[in-house]
């Protein structure tokens, strides 16, 4: 009987198919027994007998590959593969599966949400008013905005998509994509030009360090629901501190859980990388991961 450890921690919360399918399959399943993102050493101790792995964000490293000596498959429940080493599962002839298309609406909704909680200060309304201060903070609109989207794949259309249908204009920066219907910007352009700069690109990297920080159109804001680590998160706690830039919002992290400047912020918001946390996503993710998997093992 195959065996395969389930890493995420929250797997099959929403529905119990997901483990029914590996049932029916006649697999023997492993859940993840800390209830959150696994580290390397947990990982070296806990992967070493598995047949498959239905995987979320820990560190895949060469290291925990070279250690589950029976990998066969690894089936990521979510999009990014930047913590799984490739070229490893490559040579060790250990097969990849993602699942592209199930969290794009719940990371473009979350966009979405966090832009107009920017633009209309909700959460210093909800913060002051809490605290017995009956104050008004004025906002902005997003009708009549332009919305810079850094990385027009599937998030990055839908995106674009939701702010063009509220009134806004959409443009984007993605040298391997020609988008019908929105404006084409270099990096430069965008920065300069955008009253929000959205990021939707995989791979790792900083993308926006301080000279990029204070390029962008003074007194515009920042999104990050893409990868920890595109934004240096220092430089950005300088430029908010100096009013360069109106606020920010980031759901990802260089580091998890983040504990860094950025939390001292008010006109920053802050989220615990639930990018893809709507339920319906989350089922449908897991769902075609243990599909995926169940499929690859078979071959």
């Amino acid at each position: 009987m195959p065996k395969v450890y389930i890493s995420t921690s929250s797997f099959a919360e929403y529905d119990k198919l997901p483990l029914k399918l590996l049932k029916d399959a006649g697999i023997d399943s492993q859940a993840n027994p800390h209830g959150r993102k696994l580290t390397e050493d947990e990982c070296l101790k806990l992967f070493g007998d598995a047949d498959g792995l239905i995987a979320g964000t820990e560190p895949l490293t060469a290291e925990v590959l070279k250690s589950a000596k029976k990998l066969k498959v690894i089936s990521r429940v979510g999009v990014g593969l930047d913590n799984v080493d490739l070229d490893a599962a490559k040579k060790r002839g250990i097969r990849i599966f993602s699942t592209p298309d199930a969290p794009t609406l719940a990371v473009a909704e979350l966009t979405l949400g966090l832009m107009l909680a920017l633009l209309r200060r909700i959460t210093q309304g909800d913060k002051e008013t809490r605290a017995g201060k009956w104050q008004k903070p004025m906002g902005s609109l997003l009708h009549g905005k332009k919305a810079g989207i850094i990385g027009m794949g599937r998030i990055g259309r839908k995106v674009a998509e939701l702010v063009k249908g509220l009134g806004a204009q959409a443009a984007y920066c993605d040298p391997a994509v020609n988008e019908a219907g929105y404006q084409r910007l270099s990096m430069e352009e965008l920065l300069a030009q955008s009253d929000i700069v959205t990021l939707h690109l995989s791979g790792g990297g900083t993308l926006l360090g301080e000279k990029e920080l204070r390029s962008m159109k003074k007194g515009s804001y920042l999104i990050n629901c893409a990868r920890g680590g595109l934004v240096d998160e220092t430089a950005l706690a300088k430029v908010l501190k100096e009013d360069h830039l109106a606020g920010a919002a980031l759901d990802v992290f260089a580091k998890e859980p983040y504990t860094g400047p950025l939390t001292k912020l008010d006109n920053v918001i802050l989220t615990p990388h639930i990018g893809s946390y709507a339920k319906e996503s989350r089922i449908e993710m897991e769902v075609e991961a243990t599909r995926n998997l169940i499929e690859g093992l078979k071959r």
